[in-house]
């Protein structure tokens, strides 16, 4: 390959400049050559309107793909969640990288925790998901909280939060961690109380499919483990037939008899917002050594909560 920079497409925002200039490092690293952030507007950064009602899919994506498919830039960086489950034939994700803590986590006035809040705390969030789940908590252990609806950055949601407008906000620990604001988290949300988004906490670095030492080079940041873990959990998302804001919650980890890792355990929820009907179901297998074998996983839970009623809850299903 030349000495000329690699041009990584990404978007605009603090936190996808954070990550971008991250993998910016680590490819220089594994390449040899310098590489350049090329800043990108998506359509989810201009819109207004809610993430639930522009449908999710693809919006902070599209348009980096579209640069990447013109030739414009040599790869781009996503947050994982954020990428359709369905994979465009000319791209390819050749590299997801090892995945940091995909939890959920609370910032909320006072320090509080999530079970300290006040009768009739605000919840900000702009996750059905999220919101489906704290209130299927609240509700199961007697808090009274109201989850409300917002968007915006990072620093656009904790200060609702310090201005007086919501008692708290709910955000994903990675995007904090990246951007140096882990401190400011006042609860980290168990897995067991919020199961955080299908591949949330993981980046893909995707390139053109016909570059193929780009391709073997990008592949190097890989981390086998996380691939599997996200490919289950993505495969559960697109057999429900859901897009990436349907209130779909999915974690695969890996269960370890000592230093030896023994199965990984893939676990999904679906439920409406209101907290009131929810269907939550785990599966367990072999580590999966193939693409198919995950996918395999994430298809076979997807099965048994669909025949526990999960379409309906799902409101409309991605097309």
């Amino acid at each position: 390959m030349s000495d000329n920079p690699l041009r990584l497409g990404t978007r605009r925002s603090t936190l996808a400049m954070a990550q971008s200039g991250r993998v910016a490092e680590a490819v220089s690293q594994v390449t040899g050559r310098p590489v350049e952030l090329v800043e990108i507007t998506t359509y989810g950064d201009t819109s207004r309107e809610h993430l639930a009602q522009i449908g999710g899919t693809g919006v902070f994506v599209t348009a980096l793909r579209d640069a990447l498919l013109r030739g414009e830039v040599d790869f781009a960086v996503h947050s994982l969640k954020d990428l359709p489950t369905t994979q465009p034939e000319d791209l390819v994700l050749a590299a997801v990288p090892v995945r940091e803590d995909p939890r959920d986590v609370i910032v909320a006035r006072d320090a509080l925790k999530f079970t300290d809040l006040p009768r009739g705390a605000r919840i900000g969030t702009g996750s059905p998901r999220r919101m489906a789940q704290l209130n299927a908590y609240a509700r199961a252990h007697g808090l009274d909280v109201e989850t409300v609806p917002v968007r915006g950055n990072v620093d656009t949601r904790i200060g609702y939060v310090h201005d007086g407008e919501l008692d708290a906000v709910v955000l994903a620990a990675a995007g904090l961690s990246r951007i140096g604001r882990i401190d400011e988290v006042t609860d980290f949300l168990s897995v067991d109380t919020v199961l955080p988004a299908p591949g949330q906490g993981a980046l893909a670095i995707e390139c053109a499919a016909d570059n193929a030492e780009l391709i073997a080079l990008l592949g190097e940041l890989d981390d086998p483990f996380t691939r599997a873990a996200v490919t289950a959990e993505r495969s559960l998302l697109a057999a429900l037939e859901a897009g990436c804001s349907a209130p779909v919650g999915a974690l695969a980890d890996l269960l370890a008899d000592g230093q030896i890792v023994k199965e990984m355990r893939l676990r999904g929820v679906v439920g409406t917002t209101d907290g009131t009907r929810m269907v939550q179901l785990s599966t367990t297998g072999p580590v999966p050594e193939t693409n198919d074998q995950a996918t395999a996983l994430g298809r076979e839970l997807a099965t048994e909560m669909l025949a526990q009623g999960a379409a309906g809850l799902m409101g409309e299903r991605a097309q």
